[in-house]
């Protein structure tokens, strides 16, 4: 059952927040990407995150985000943002994505 559960979370890219801590205290090339906007990155985010709303994606990752090889662990709210953003990002070219499976807020 546990090896079946490591496969459906990499499959799926989803991670729940002890998996993002201990992805964390294992690699410090991590990076964690907030997809929320702005103003909720204002009021609030992970320690070390990098701020880049979905919706700003295309315009913004190439500039910030250079190596599409680098693993990143994106985050929102609930998951759906975060969900979305690694679809854009795939698109995109990146290669090591993941999510926070029900975000910060859950």
């Amino acid at each position: 059952m546990k090896l079946w559960r490591k496969k459906f979370y990499r499959t799926k890219e989803n991670l729940t927040k002890e998996e993002v801590k201990q992805m964390m205290e294992n690699n410090s090339n991590i990076i964690l990407l907030d997809v929320r906007s702005y103003q909720e990155y204002e009021e609030g985010h992970l320690e070390n995150a990098i701020n880049i709303p979905t919706y700003d994606l295309y315009r913004n990752a190439p500039r910030i985000l250079k190596d599409k090889n680098a693993t990143i662990i994106a985050y929102c709210t609930i998951g759906i943002r975060s969900k979305n953003a690694i679809n854009i990002l795939r698109k995109m070219g990146y290669k090591n994505l993941y999510h926070l499976e029900g975000g910060i807020g859950h």
